[in-house]
């Protein structure tokens, strides 16, 4: 299996529709909230709607990075997320999440090995291969989070 084909799988697996590693994926654990669990505060904690956009706003900036050459993503702007103040609002996050993952998974499914080993932006930054796996990474981190949250929600908020 080539490199590309091992690393869409392992983001269709944490994102999507997979249940290897951790027994279920990120739209899995979200699509059964309703918009005032994903936007319930607990402590200090980032709301799950805040951590979903978060996601999101690294995989749409790969997107437009790959589409354009252009990298304009900042790490500051990551949860300045859009208020959800209804039920449509957080569907409609989730919809975008779903689309932009999907075509995160068929651009890098699209990718030959020599594409994977060419320097990402910058050479600071290393590899397409190391960003692709980043973003994996990053996913399982927020993930984690996603699935603790909404077991202290279960506990809180009915």
């Amino acid at each position: 299996m080539n490199l590309s084909k091992q690393l869409s799988n392992r983001l269709e697996e944490v994102l999507l529709d997979g249940k290897w590693v951790a027994g279920t994926n990120i739209k899995e654990q979200i699509s059964d909230l309703t918009w005032k669990q994903a936007t319930t505060k607990i402590d200090s904690l980032n709301t799950i709607s805040d951590l979903l956009f978060h996601i999101n706003y690294y995989t749409e900036g790969l997107i437009h990075y790959f589409e354009t050459g252009k990298l304009e993503i900042k790490d500051k702007f990551s949860f300045d997320a859009p208020k959800i103040e209804s039920e449509k609002d957080w569907k409609d996050l989730i919809k975008k999440f779903q689309i932009d993952t999907q075509k995160l998974i068929e651009k890098v499914k699209g990718f030959t090995n020599e594409k994977l080993d060419q320097t990402f932006f910058d050479d600071k930054y290393g590899t397409y291969y190391r960003n692709i796996n980043v973003i994996i990474e990053h996913s399982y981190y927020h993930f984690g989070q996603i699935v603790l949250i909404k077991k202290l929600l279960k506990k809180t908020v009915n």
